[in-house]
Parts: structure tokens; C-alpha cells; sequence
């Protein structure tokens, strides 16, 4: 992932905020707060995993596998796009 130096310090501040939501749940759970307080927060963790996961996804599917100048038989822009929309919905 040497391409994504460039965006290193965005992701890091994702991960950063991913910590603070999974330490919200420790708390919750130490202090044995309702299972609808729980449960909220771990989808929103999900969520925010999903989001990375997405994000990562579609910087290695445009750097890795569509990029027309290292590979000259990637797919086509619109066919790139179809593909991340399918990625992007599978990990919502």
C-alpha cells in the first residue's frame, strides 16, 4: 500500500475514531448499560469498519487492477465504476 502514504494520515484518523467507538462499547458494557445501547454501538463500529474496508477496497481496485497504464486490458471507467457500486453496497 505505498500509494496510500499519501492518504496515510486520513486513514489513521479513521482508525483513531474506529478506537474511540470500540472503547465506548468497553465502557458501556463495564458500566452495564442496556443491550439497545450495545447493540447501537457496535453497528456503528461495523459501519465505520465497513467504511475503511471500502475505502481500501476501491484505492487497491483503481490503483492495483484498473489503472490503464499499468495495465493496459483493465477494464474501462464505467465498467470500474459498476464494480466499486457492487463493493461499496456489498459492504454496507
Amino acid at each position: 500500500m505505498t500509494h496510500a502514504i499519501r492518504d496515510k494520515r486520513k486513514l489513521l484518523a479513521r482508525v483513531g475514531r474506529i478506537r474511540g467507538q470500540v472503547e465506548a462499547i468497553e465502557r458501556a458494557l463495564e458500566a452495564e448499560a442496556g443491550c439497545e445501547t450495545v447493540m447501537q454501538q457496535i453497528a456503528g463500529v461495523r459501519g465505520a469498519v465497513a467504511g475503511l474496508m471500502a475505502e481500501i477496497v476501491e484505492d487497491h481496485v483503481r490503483n492495483h487492477l484498473v489503472d490503464p497504464q499499468t495495465h493496459p486490458d483493465a477494464l474501462d471507467q464505467n465498467a470500474t465504476e459498476q464494480l466499486l457500486a457492487v463493493i461499496r453496497a456489498y459492504l454496507k
